[in-house]
């Protein structure tokens, strides 16, 4: 009897603050500002969405969902008027702390990791690449985290129909779609994200492909990287972006 589920734990999975980082950025919100029942509703709707992909989900990102919906219910509860605006505490104070710290971090990490790897700013333009009007420009690229691919999945989820037919791992295979993203792959050595959904018209057909593209990345296959952030999103062949980065061409 097939699987009818594909179950895929990923080592480049971040952590919940990542996470709520990546919505601040995705919003333009200011850090210290946070609209709490919005930055909710999408973190429980990015859960959603990985469970539905069958990625596994570790406990603390659950604990952070209970802990914004705690933070939104404190401050949907009256205001005391006895006291001082001044003295009132804001009950996203913590969290806002912790995101801070762990921006400053992350940021420190990175810098001690650029110098270590002398990496530059710049990845000069592949020929294999679309040619624009800008294509006598250098082109920056930069890494790619796994919610940079959910939120791109995202976009094109909303594109699929409904789903009418019911497809199962015996005829359309985490495998086959694995075969089929490094056949695309072979002749260009880059390739658009939306490039390995073309001919996908349902959302099982777009879940299997995403899930092989998770898979490939998870092998050390390809790796993926984006014009800026939240741009257009690039799969490269190792090898491509090795020669890259050593030529100084790329930015994680």
């Amino acid at each position: 009897m097939p699987e009818t589920s594909y179950s895929i734990k990923l080592p480049l999975f971040e952590g919940p603050l990542d996470l709520l980082l990546h919505l601040i950025r995705e919003n333009k919100i200011d850090i210290y500002d946070i609209p709490i029942a919005e930055i909710t509703r999408q973190y429980i709707a990015y859960l959603d969405l990985m469970k539905e992909l069958n990625l596994e989900i570790a406990g603390e990102f659950i604990v952070m969902a209970a802990t914004l919906i705690q933070i939104k219910t404190r401050m949907l509860l009256p205001v005391d008027e006895d006291v001082p605006p001044e003295e009132r505490e804001d009950p996203r104070i913590e969290l806002v702390e912790r995101l801070i710290e762990y921006q400053a971090f992350k940021s420190v990490a990175f810098d001690l990791k650029e110098r270590q790897e002398r990496w530059s700013d710049y990845f000069w333009r592949d020929p294999a690449l679309p040619e624009t009007e800008e294509a006598e420009e250098q082109q920056f690229l930069f890494d790619v985290n796994v919610f940079d691919l959910i939120a791109a999945f995202k976009k094109l989820m909303e594109t699929a129909p409904p789903e009418v037919v019911a497809i199962t791992r015996e005829t359309l295979t985490v495998k086959d779609r694995m075969n089929l993203i490094t056949e695309k792959l072979e002749p260009e050595k880059t390739l658009r994200f939306e490039d390995i959904f073309e001919g996908d018209h349902t959302p099982a057909q777009f879940i299997v492909t995403f899930l092989a593209l998770l898979e490939l990345l998870r092998l050390g296959v390809v790796r993926v990287y984006q014009e800026r952030p939240f741009g257009q999103i690039w799969i490269l062949w190792p090898e491509t972006a090795d020669e890259a980065t050593e030529k100084g061409f790329l930015r994680e």
